[in-house]
């Protein structure tokens, strides 16, 4: 009996993308899913669309919203989704990206063949060329990791290569069920971002994540993002500093300050708590790049 699938998709005000993504899902070459459709408050036509999907397929897609039709930010939306999933497996998609058809099939292939892992994820492509612009198109790239692919990666080693490498994106990543519940779901005190990595960073220090060199997920680059807005609006920097924060709490809570993992976050703190020192460690570094480039060139005309 193949083990049933749980995807959630939280949203609000959704209404250009969200049928896209729930027509992904519906695409894929695994069948044995059930979607679970977490209204965030919206004001738009995206509630309607939800629920009609709902209703055109009660056996595959549940409609779910907060009471009083509440905003209550990404995370409660989340594990709103979470308290009602019926799958072995837990997988994430955001209203406005797309899986692409074999995402879940090879995703549970993974977790079925290395029971010893807590989560897969694999290289997220992203997306510009969803537009049909001519220009768009060579803007997509894929996502490269600085770390063994096509493995499974030990705790904490792997939230060691994620906080210096980049993070899988959330909705490229399956999850065991019983993974989840043990970490206790997602952070509410993070209602946008850095939401996923405070929860992958809960999971990291626990389980083995299997990293593929596969792409399975779409990541559309428009304005209305959320990462996009907090990039234009200046929130990234505060956002990181809060998650860093939160991990550094979170790790001496679990008695971990002398890990490696906690050297690693005190060294990402330092430009936050210590500004001035880090720009003048950065002049300084610089410096000796630019001498010792010069005094390489000076070499190199001498012995011409």
């Amino acid at each position: 009996m193949q083990p049933l699938v749980s995807i959630i998709t939280i949203f609000l005000n959704a209404e250009d993308y969200i049928e896209e993504a729930i027509a992904s899902a519906i695409a894929q070459s695994y069948d044995v899913w059930e979607l679970l459709l977490v209204d965030d408050g919206s004001t738009d036509s995206s509630s309607k669309i939800a629920r009609d999907y709902s209703d055109r397929y009660p056996e595959k897609i549940r409609y779910l919203e907060h009471p009083g039709h509440k905003n209550c930010g990404m995370s409660a939306s989340r594990n709103l989704g979470i308290q009602h999933a019926r799958g072995d497996y837990i997988a994430f998609l955001d209203a406005d990206d797309v899986y692409l058809p074999d995402k879940i099939a090879q995703q549970v292939a993974i977790l079925e063949s290395h029971p010893e892992v807590g989560l897969v994820c694999g290289r997220t492509k992203w997306w510009y060329s969803w537009t049909g612009n001519e220009s768009d198109r060579s803007r997509d790239f894929l996502q490269k990791y600085a770390l063994p692919l096509n493995t499974a990666i030990s705790p904490p080693t792997i939230l060691i290569l994620f906080l210096k490498d980049e993070w899988a994106s959330l909705c490229d990543v399956m999850v065991r069920r019983q993974a989840v519940e043990t970490v206790n779901g997602y952070e509410t005190s993070f209602r946008g971002m850095y939401e996923d990595q405070a929860f992958h960073a809960k999971l990291c220090l626990k389980y083995p994540t299997f990293v593929s060199s596969q792409c399975w997920y779409l990541y559309r680059q428009h304005s209305q993002a959320c990462t996009t807005d907090s990039h234009v609006s200046g929130k990234t920097l505060a956002a990181r500093q809060m998650f860093l924060t939160w991990l550094e709490d979170y790790l001496s809570k679990s008695g971990l300050q002398q890990s490696e993992v906690w050297r690693v976050v005190q060294q990402q703190l330092f430009p936050y708590r210590h500004p001035h020192l880090h720009r003048l460690w950065l002049k300084w570094r610089f410096g000796i790049v630019w001498r010792g480039q010069k005094m390489w060139k000076k070499f190199k005309i001498t012995n011409e």
